[in-house]
C-alpha cells in the first residue's frame, strides 16, 4: 500500500471555540463537534455550539483546509422529530463535511429532506458486520465508526469486503460495554447513554460474588473497579493501525480542554507524518511517548485492536479515574412511584399476543400450558445451558403446535464474522423446518435474514426502537414487527404505539440486561478458563454494588458477559395502561419451568380480562405478590419510574 498524507485522517474532538482553534493549529486534518441538540455529549451547557457557532465553525475549518463533522448521534423520541427535521435543514444549509448519525429515523429524514451532506454511521450504531455496512451503504452512508470490539484484522476484512471508509477511536475514554447496548444509566437514572447523558455506572466499584455461596471472591482480586476500562492509546501501534486500512484516526474527548487536545493531536501528527514519509525507517519517538504517558488521564490500553486484552484493559484500583459521574443507588421496586397514566389511547387496536422467551424444552412446555401465544427460542445460550440444535428447534416447533402456539427463533445480539457466517447457514436450515419467524438483533442480520430465508423477520430490543420513523425504516426493510426500546417510558411507549404502522412488542417481565460486553469479568479477575472445565460452566457470578444490589453475570456461548439489572422487570400492574401493542413479552430464559408457568398464567389471565373489556379492573396485588415471592430476584418497574427518558 502506497501512503500519502491523504491516506490517514487525524480527527480531533472539539467542544468549544478555543479547542477548535487549538486542534486546527495542532495539525488535525478534521474535527468533530456537536450542536446544542441531538448529540452524545449533552451533560454540560458550556460545551457544544449554538446554530450560529456551528456555521462559523464550518467556515473557520474550511478556511483552514480542515474538514468538520457534526455529531447528530443520539436516539430521538417522537416528540423530538420535528426539532430534528428543522436541525437537519439547518445543517444542510451550513454544509459541514458529514453528519455522524445513530438513529434510523435520521436516515428516513435524510431521504425525506433530500439532504446533500454526507452521512457517517456513529459508533453508537454498533456496526460490526459486513451486512450492516451494506445495508447502511444502501442509504448513502459513506463511512462507519466501527464497533470498538473489532480487531484491526476484522476491520481490514470489513473494508476489503465492502469498500466502506472506516473511522476508528484510537485514543481516549472508552466504554466497556458494546456501544448502543448499555441501558444501565437510562433505566436507573432516566439519563440514557444512547441519548448523550450517560452517568457511567461502569465506573462504580463492585465486588465479584459467587452466586452459589453468596461470598465475595477475594482471592486474586485486583481492586473494586471491575468494569473501569483504561483509556485507549494506539500510539505505539500506529504502523499496524495505518496498514489496517483505517482511514480516520479518531481521538475521543469533546469535553477536554484545549491544552489536553493540543498535546495529543501534536504527538499523533508528528508520528503519522514520520511513518508516511518513511515506513521502513519508522520508530516510536520515546520522548513524545513519555510526554503522552506522563500527561495521561487514565492508564493506557489498546483495547480490542490487537485482540481481547482481558484484565490488562481494566483500571481496577480506580486511582486514575478523573471523575465519578454517579454512585450506585437502589433500582425502582414495585412500590416506587411510577409515571404512568391509567388511560390508554390505543385501546382500539387488536388484542395483544403473549410471547415468552425460554431456554429449554421444559420452559417451552410450561409456557404453552399456561397460555403463551408465541415462544422465542435460540440466540444466546447462557452457561451451563447449551445452544439449541436444529433438531431441538424442530422438536420445539412440534411440541408447541400441539398447543396451537407459534415458535420464533432468535439470534445473538452481537454478530461479528463468526456469528454472521454461522447464521447464514442457520437461516438456510430454518427454511426446511419452518418456524413461524426469526427475530434479529441488528440491521445486518435483518438484511441477511431477508436474503437467505423466506420466514417473517422481526427485530429485538437491541435495535433501540424509540420513535415511529425508525419503525417506518424497519418496515420498509422487511421487518414484520419491532421491539420497543427498554429505555422508553410509559408516555414514550404510548406515543410510539399510536404512531407506528409497524406492529410493536413490549417487554413487560423478566431479567433485563443492563449491558453486554466482550470482556469476561470472572476470567479477567480469577483466571477461570470456561472452555476447559465443565465444573466452571456450572458456576454463577454476580457483581455486588455499593447500594447492596447484586447484578447477575450471564456468560453466553461466545464468552460475552451479559450483566443484568438487580431487579427483574414486572409491569403486570400496568397492563391496563399499556394497550395497543401487538405483543407483550416475558423474558423467562433465566427462570425455572415452574416459575415460567406461574408468570405466564398471571399475564394470560390479565390480558384475557382486557380483551373481554374488563379494562377497569386493576391487577390483583395478591397475584403480583405471589410472583414476587417466587422470583429469584426482587421485582421493579424499570424505566416506568420516569415520565420521559432523557
Amino acid at each position: 500500500m502506497l501512503l500519502s498524507r491523504d491516506s490517514v485522517e487525524l480527527l480531533a474532538p472539539v467542544g468549544t471555540w478555543e479547542v477548535l482553534e487549538t486542534a486546527v493549529g495542532a495539525g488535525a486534518d478534521a474535527v468533530y463537534l456537536g450542536g446544542k441538540r441531538f448529540n452524545m455529549r449533552m451533560h454540560r451547557t458550556d460545551t457544544n455550539f449554538d446554530d450560529a457557532g456551528l456555521a462559523r465553525a464550518v467556515k473557520f475549518a474550511h478556511g483552514n483546509n480542515v474538514k468538520l463533522y457534526v455529531t447528530v448521534n443520539n436516539l430521538i423520541s417522537d416528540r423530538e422529530i420535528d426539532g430534528m427535521r428543522d436541525y437537519l435543514k439547518l445543517l444542510d444549509e451550513i454544509q459541514p463535511d458529514a453528519l455522524i448519525v445513530q438513529d434510523l429515523a435520521v436516515l428516513e429524514l435524510a431521504s425525506e429532506l433530500n439532504l446533500t451532506v454526507p452521512l457517517h454511521a456513529s459508533v453508537m450504531a454498533n456496526t460490526h458486520n459486513e451486512y450492516a455496512v451494506r445495508k447502511l451503504q444502501e442509504y448513502g452512508i459513506t463511512r462507519v465508526v466501527v464497533s470498538r470490539e473489532m480487531t484491526l484484522a476484522q476491520m481490514a476484512l470489513l473494508k476489503d469486503r465492502t469498500g466502506i471508509e472506516i473511522e476508528y477511536f484510537m485514543h481516549g475514554d472508552m466504554c466497556v460495554a458494546q456501544s448502543g447496548q448499555c441501558f444501565h444509566s437510562g433505566i436507573l437514572f432516566g439519563q440514557s447513554s444512547n441519548r448523550g447523558r450517560c452517568l457511567k455506572p461502569c465506573r462504580w466499584p463492585f465486588q465479584l460474588m459467587d452466586t452459589s455461596t453468596g461470598q465475595a471472591i477475594t482471592n486474586g482480586d485486583p481492586g473494586p473497579y471491575k468494569l473501569a476500562l483504561k483509556d485507549m492509546c494506539m500510539y505505539r501501534n500506529l504502523p499496524e493501525l495505518i496498514q489496517s486500512g483505517v482511514c480516520s484516526f479518531k481521538i475521543e474527548g469533546r469535553m477536554r480542554t484545549a491544552d489536553f487536545v493540543k498535546r495529543i493531536v501534536q504527538v499523533y501528527r508528528r508520528a503519522i507524518d514520520r511513518y508516511i514519509a518513511d515506513p521502513m525507517g519508522y520508530t516510536t519517538d520515546e520522548h513524545d511517548w513519555a510526554d503522552l504517558y506522563e500527561n495521561r488521564s487514565r492508564d493506557f490500553t489498546t483495547c480490542y485492536a490487537l485482540g481481547n486484552p482481558g484484565a490488562a484493559s481494566i483500571g481496577y484500583t480506580g486511582e486514575r479515574e478523573p471523575r465519578f459521574f454517579s454512585q450506585a443507588v437502589k433500582e425502582a421496586g414495585l412500590n416506587a412511584p411510577a409515571a404512568v397514566s391509567q388511560d390508554s389511547n390505543n385501546s382500539s387496536k387488536p388484542p395483544a399476543k403473549l410471547s415468552v422467551r425460554v431456554s429449554d424444552m421444559a420452559g417451552l412446555t410450561a409456557a404453552c400450558e399456561n397460555g403463551a401465544d408465541i415462544i422465542y427460542i435460540g440466540g444466546e445460550a447462557f452457561k451451563p445451558a447449551k445452544p439449541w440444535t436444529i433438531g431441538e428447534i424442530s422438536e420445539a416447533i412440534e411440541v408447541a403446535a400441539k398447543y396451537n402456539v407459534k415458535v420464533v427463533v432468535t439470534t445473538p445480539r452481537i454478530t461479528m464474522e463468526r456469528e454472521s457466517n454461522e447464521l447464514e447457514q442457520f437461516f438456510t436450515q430454518l427454511n426446511q423446518i419452518r418456524p413461524h419467524g426469526v427475530m434479529v438483533s441488528n440491521i445486518g442480520m435483518l438484511k441477511l435474514a431477508k436474503e437467505t430465508c423466506d420466514l417473517p423477520v422481526q427485530t429485538d430490543f437491541s435495535l433501540n426502537t424509540f420513535n415511529h420513523l425508525s419503525t417506518k425504516w424497519l418496515k420498509n426493510n422487511g421487518a414484520a414487527q419491532a421491539t420497543i426500546s427498554l429505555e422508553a417510558t410509559h408516555e414514550q411507549v404510548g406515543t410510539l404505539i399510536s404512531q407506528s404502522d409497524l406492529p410493536l412488542e413490549l417487554i413487560v417481565h423478566g431479567p433485563i440486561e443492563a449491558m453486554v460486553l466482550d470482556h469476561c469479568i470472572p476470567t479477567a479477575i480469577v483466571g477461570y478458563n470456561f472452555d476447559n472445565s465443565n465444573e466452571l460452566n456450572n458456576k454463577q457470578f454476580e457483581l455486588l454494588d455499593t447500594a447492596g444490589q447484586k447484578h447477575p453475570i450471564r456468560i453466553d456461548q461466545y464468552g460475552r458477559n451479559h450483566i443484568l439489572f438487580a431487579k427483574d422487570l414486572c409491569l403486570l400492574s400496568y397492563l391496563p395502561a399499556l394497550q395497543g401493542a401487538a405483543s407483550y413479552r416475558i423474558e423467562a430464559q433465566h427462570y425455572s419451568p415452574e416459575l415460567v408457568g406461574v408468570i405466564v398464567k398471571a399475564y394470560r389471565e390479565q390480558l384475557d380480562k382486557q380483551a373481554s373489556g374488563q379494562t377497569e379492573q386493576l391487577v390483583s396485588a395478591e397475584i403480583v405478590n405471589t410472583i414476587a415471592a417466587a422470583s429469584p430476584r426482587d421485582l421493579g418497574i424499570g424505566a416506568f419510574r420516569y415520565r420521559v427518558s432523557r
